[in-house]
């Protein structure tokens, strides 16, 4: 049997029907899978926001209005019980973590006080800056109860009133500037 000769041709159309079987089935992939990740993405903030409210009887999510920042958008879910406003839920986040981009639902009540936090999504180290999750840490709950008009949102090392987590105090200034965030934006916005 003869070897065939290897031409341009012939090696552009191998990658080229290599490429076009590998991308038809990750587009069915992604076609298949999409709804699941947007109910499993639907299914955790409906849980932070229970986790991060005060009891409530509305629907925050059909309340929600949201505000374009720093090339992101911030999500801002008013609860109420009847018909008073019982707190604020703000989907914020931060570009500045160790790994990247850093998500967490923040819960204030209507004086701007911190009820509590719930991290969305990360990609910090794991054993290190993970430790901003619950479940990992207990590192969160000193924002319980804190009001960022009088305790300063930032780590001890930079002037502030919060207590870094162990050897990743990169992962705890972004925590910290995303609460900053919400917190400036809720403000200035004020509850609706």
């Amino acid at each position: 049997m003869a070897k065939k000769e290897s031409t341009l041709l012939s090696m552009f159309l191998a990658l080229f029907l290599v490429t076009l079987i590998s991308a038809t089935i990750l587009g069915f992939v992604y076609e298949f899978t999409k709804d699941a990740i947007a109910a499993s993405r639907a299914a955790k903030q409906t849980e932070a926001l229970k986790k991060v409210l005060p009891p409530f009887n509305n629907n925050p999510v059909q309340e929600m209005y949201k505000k374009a920042v720093d090339g992101d958008t911030l999500y801002f879910f008013p609860a109420r019980e009847d018909s008073a406003l019982v707190g604020i839920a703000v989907n914020t986040f931060s570009p500045k973590g160790f790994s990247g981009m850093i998500r967490i639902m923040v819960g204030f009540l209507p004086d701007g006080t911190i009820k509590d936090v719930a991290v969305l999504e990360h990609k910090e180290t794991p054993g290190l800056g993970e430790k901003m999750v619950r479940n990992k840490s207990n590192w969160s709950v000193q924002f319980q109860g804190k009001n960022p008009k009088t305790y300063r949102l930032a780590v001890k090392k930079d002037g502030g009133d919060v207590d870094a987590i162990t050897a990743s105090t990169i992962s705890s200034r972004a925590f910290c500037d995303a609460l900053e965030r919400a917190y400036k934006y809720l403000t200035e916005g004020g509850a609706k």
